[in-house]
């Protein structure tokens, strides 16, 4: 069915939170070739030699290893301080101009760290594109750092407690963990969540990504070993009833990603997205741009993607924005303004709908 002019213009204006997107993941190829020239960096043997090629190679993923070599290799232009905040900076505008409100964004600093890469020119220069976006857009921001799946756990609790720090300055909001969920469990990461929930603040969100490529079984074991409070991707929750119900007896989030899922084919088509059925079980989620220069699009491209699929009302949008504002790290002021703001939006749009 033809999205209607109202629809898309609803869509829009429909004040937005991300929980999904990793800043490495926002390096644009145009982005990424002006950096390795001010580096003046010579790109590893076998990298795309111009935009147009690198834009090819992120249209054209095999599966998720595939994207992950390339996205590792692309990380090397970040090198200064004013390298991440420009990274940070330029997803902050392109998304603030598509609706977002609220932002949680992850970054990896062992993809730094171990490239000898100083974490706190990382944080800091986060850290200034964010607090830029709150003082410039009114956008509310929070960090959350990775730990990666494919290095030793070791090296991963030694991360941890080297950025405690910034935890206890309030730089950080939570931990999380991303790679490739084949070949390493969640099990093996227990120490690494033990130590967060008993030395981080107290507040500190726990999310693990689970259920991309692993089974719904894995998303249960995130839960129960890693005690994390939410679930990053987690479509495969729906193959599993029981799963489903234990995400919506505890209210845990889902920040599902429509067009990270097609471009590495963990699903054909976004139809295939178990969307109505999260609606269904009253299981809890949002939709987000996870890696968007590499997936084919930011929020608002992901909300037209469910739309063009699904079809949806507006009655079922405004659940789908609230449900996101109520899973976010924020104080019941600053949600009961996104609340409002949504309403409004409703407000404005609820005469035009077809």
């Amino acid at each position: 069915m033809t999205m209607t002019e109202s629809m898309k213009n609803f869509l829009r204006d429909l004040p937005k939170c991300e929980h999904h997107v990793h800043l490495e993941g926002t390096l644009e190829p145009d982005l990424l070739f002006h950096l390795a020239k001010r580096n003046n960096l010579t790109l590893p043997s076998g990298f795309p030699s111009t935009i147009e090629d690198l834009q090819y190679k992120y249209e054209h993923f095999k599966d998720l290893q595939d994207f992950l070599d390339l996205y590792y290799a692309g990380m090397s232009v970040l090198l200064t301080e004013q390298d991440f905040e420009d990274l940070a900076w330029a997803y902050l505008v392109k998304s603030h101009d598509q609706g977002l409100k609220h932002v949680e964004a992850f970054f990896d600093p062992q993809g730094h760290v171990e490239r000898g890469v100083d974490m706190h020119c990382v944080i800091k220069g986060f850290n200034k594109a964010l607090s830029r976006a709150e003082n410039e857009f009114g956008m509310s921001t929070k960090l959350i750092m990775c730990i990666l799946r494919h290095l030793p756990t070791k090296n991963s609790l030694e991360t941890l407690k080297n950025f405690k720090p910034y935890y206890e300055k309030g730089w950080i909001d939570g931990l999380g963990m991303d790679s490739t969920e084949v070949g390493f469990p969640p099990e093996l990461f227990e120490e690494c969540y033990a130590y967060a929930k008993d030395n981080l603040p107290e507040g500190t969100l726990l999310t693990a990504h689970a259920g991309e490529e692993g089974d719904s079984s894995v998303v249960t074991r995130s839960v129960n070993r890693l005690n994390v409070s939410r679930i990053d991707h987690g479509i495969h929750s729906a193959d599993d009833p029981e799963v489903m119900k234990m995400l919506a007896d505890n209210d845990i989030m889902l920040t599902v990603c429509p067009l990270s899922n097609k471009r590495l084919n963990v699903v054909q088509e976004i139809s295939e997205e178990p969307i109505r059925k999260f609606l269904e079980y009253g299981v809890p989620f949002s939709i987000n741009c996870d890696d968007p220069a590499y997936f084919g699009g930011y929020i608002l491209d992901n909300y037209m993607a469910v739309q063009e699929a699904f079809n949806f009302d507006m009655d079922t949008w405004i659940t789908i924005a609230k449900n996101s504002v109520r899973g976010s790290i924020l104080d019941t002021e600053r949600k009961q303004v996104l609340y409002d703001s949504i309403t409004d939006c409703y407000k404005r749009y609820a005469d035009l709908e077809d």
